[in-house]
């Protein structure tokens, strides 16, 4: 018993991104060399992507409630413009996202997907969809992963409990925390869930399937490069008027390497801290913004859940038209922002937007699986993104208002 509960103890704190890795590796080896054995592992996967069906609208309903009910009054200097710098940014990612789709399309290899969708018509009928989602009953909304449902009561909630008392907010912050800890236990055997789809994939279609993976991730790393090298530093040039590359590769190399390998935008947090007081940033303003950016700005987590939400609808033969398009963009904006903080956390958001097109939650949660198999480097560049996005919208804003500036500081300084 000592022996299985060292290996157990050492399996939870190992790296999941080389664990992962070591699942893809492992389910691809056990189904060429055993293919009865790969479907036999197929299992894993079915258990790992129903605890995600079972977690996942709750997890969105208590985020979504907690952020709204706990946030505070009043904003430190720069904050408004932080502020709308995060929005802006995160909304450009998403239109990114869908321009990628669309000139370079994706298609996945989904299990019973011919009959598991009912695609709505056009904006229309997508928009009347969206209203009779919106007001569903909350306990058939979260029985029934209506995630559009679930989002609205959330919002609701969230205003509802905002003028509550202390012990009531914290106490929907505290179960929201529970739930994030039962999300992450959930995600720390994502390698055995992916061991179990790549076998499964594998044994019935070879590679072919993984091929395509291959480019939907190439979609998704190729939308971020674009976000970090082209649309940030525009929006960073406006803002300051200055030539924004300087700051933009010192925020990459000394922010988005470090979350590279973190995988977490709250775990480098101190990073980001340590890199706005190096730029000479005023204080106030970069306390407030960089831990509410790892919340909140997720450029990442935009392109994440568009890309692939428009990988399904390429692959289901769903026509997308351009209202359509954007009131996604929309939607991935709003779900972004409320991303979980755990690796992955993106991916259980997607759900939501495929009920905009009228998937079911199966063929929905078929998505996030795929997206677990190619986080391994999906959701380290995303992270990269997000993190090294704080800092950098957090200097463009205090680079705007150099009056509001420490006398001994300047926002900028050191960058090179």
């Amino acid at each position: 018993m000592r022996i299985v509960s060292r290996i157990f103890s050492a399996y939870m704190r190992g790296n999941l991104v080389l664990l992962i890795l070591a699942g893809m590796i492992c389910g691809a080896l056990l189904a060429l060399a055993w293919p009865d054995a790969g479907k036999a592992a197929s299992l894993f996967g079915a258990l790992f992507v129903g605890a995600l069906k079972a977690v996942a609208p709750l997890l969105v309903l208590l985020l979504v409630a907690s952020s709204i009910a706990n946030k505070r009054r009043g904003s430190a200097t720069g904050m408004r413009t932080v502020l709308l710098l995060y929005l802006i940014s995160t909304f450009a990612a998403a239109v990114v996202a869908v321009c990628a789709s669309f000139l370079f399309p994706s298609t996945l290899t989904l299990v019973s997907a011919a009959d598991a969708s009912n695609p709505p018509s056009g904006i229309g009928a997508v928009l009347r969809s969206l209203l009779l989602q919106v007001f569903d009953n909350p306990v058939h909304a979260l029985a029934n992963a209506n995630y559009i449902g679930v989002l609205g009561w959330g919002v609701a909630l969230g205003f509802a409990l905002h003028h509550s008392s202390e012990p009531t907010r914290q106490l929907l912050a505290d179960v929201s925390n529970a739930v994030s800890r039962i999300v992450q236990v959930v995600i720390r055997f994502a390698p055995l869930g992916v061991l179990g789809l790549v076998a499964e994939s594998v044994a019935e279609t070879g590679f072919s399937a993984l091929g395509r993976y291959s480019h939907v991730l190439l979609v998704l790393l190729g939308s971020m490069a674009f976000v970090a090298l082209v649309v940030n530093p525009l929006i960073v040039a406006v803002v300051t008027r200055r030539n924004p590359y300087p700051l933009v590769f010192t925020c990459l190399r000394e922010s988005g390497i470090t979350a590279f390998f973190t995988r977490s935008s709250a775990a480098n947090i101190p990073v980001n801290l340590q890199l706005c007081e190096k730029l000479g940033l005023n204080e106030d303003t970069y306390s407030v913004s960089i831990p509410l950016g790892a919340t909140i700005n997720m450029a990442g987590a935009a392109i994440t859940i568009t890309v692939l939400t428009l990988a399904a609808t390429q692959t289901l033969g769903i026509p997308v038209d351009l209202p359509t398009a954007l009131l996604l963009c929309v939607v991935a904006s709003l779900a972004a922002c409320g991303v979980s903080g755990v690796a992955g956390g993106s991916l259980l958001l997607i759900p939501m937007a495929c009920s905009l097109f009228g998937m079911s939650n199966d063929v929905a949660m078929q998505i996030v699986a795929i997206g677990f198999i190619i986080s391994v480097i999906q959701d380290s560049a995303e992270t990269a993104l997000n993190s090294s996005t704080d800092v950098l919208l957090t200097a463009a804003a205090c680079m705007a208002h150099p009056q509001d500036q420490p006398a001994t500081r300047q926002a900028g300084h050191g960058v090179g």
